[in-house]
C-alpha cells in the first residue's frame, strides 16, 4: 500500500534522470508520476512507470518552455501532486511555476556537476522552491534556501 503523499518527478533525460532515478528507494514508496523526455534511457529506467513526456529540447528554448508550461497545467491539474521533485534541467522551471500556482511543495536537487556555479534551472526555481538541495558542500552558498544533504551518486 502506497503512502498518501503523491509525488511528481520532473527531469530531463540523461544525468538528470539518473540522479532522480537513484532515489527510487524513497519515491517508490509513494504514488508518483514522471514528467520527462522520450528516449532509450527513459524506456529502460522507467519501464512500467506513469510518464508524461515534455517538449524538448527545453534548454533556453522559449517555445518549448511555453509548451511545457501548458503541459504542466494539464498534468498537474489532473494528477494533483502534493510534492514536485526535480533534478533539472530546463523542464523544471515551467512545471515548478505551475506547481507553485497550484499549491504543490517544490524541492529542487541541483545537479551533481554544479560545484563552481549554480545551474540556470536552479537559479530560476530557487526563487519559488520550498527547498533547494545541493550535492556539494561548496554549493550551499549559491542559494538562500540551499541545504547540503550529500550526493545521490
Amino acid at each position: 500500500m502506497k503512502n498518501k503523499l503523491k509525488i511528481g518527478l520532473v527531469c530531463s533525460r540523461g544525468g538528470h534522470l539518473l540522479q532522480l532515478f537513484v532515489l527510487k528507494k524513497w519515491w517508490s514508496k509513494y504514488e508518483h508520476f514522471w514528467i520527462t523526455g522520450k528516449g532509450g534511457d527513459c524506456d529502460y529506467l522507467l519501464k512500467g512507470e506513469k510518464i508524461y513526456f515534455g517538449f524538448f529540447p527545453e534548454h533556453r528554448n522559449l517555445l518549448n518552455a511555453l509548451k511545457n508550461l501548458i503541459l504542466g497545467l494539464r498534468v498537474l491539474s489532473e494528477e494533483r501532486p502534493d510534492l514536485l521533485v526535480s533534478t533539472g534541467a530546463g523542464i523544471a522551471p515551467p512545471i515548478f511555476l505551475i506547481g507553485k500556482i497550484l499549491g504543490c511543495k517544490l524541492v529542487f536537487l541541483d545537479s551533481y556537476t554544479f560545484i563552481k556555479y549554480p545551474s540556470l534551472s536552479a537559479k530560476l526555481v530557487s526563487l519559488i522552491a520550498d527547498k533547494v538541495l545541493v550535492q556539494h558542500q561548496a554549493a550551499v552558498n549559491f542559494f538562500a534556501k540551499a541545504e547540503y544533504w550529500g550526493s545521490v551518486l
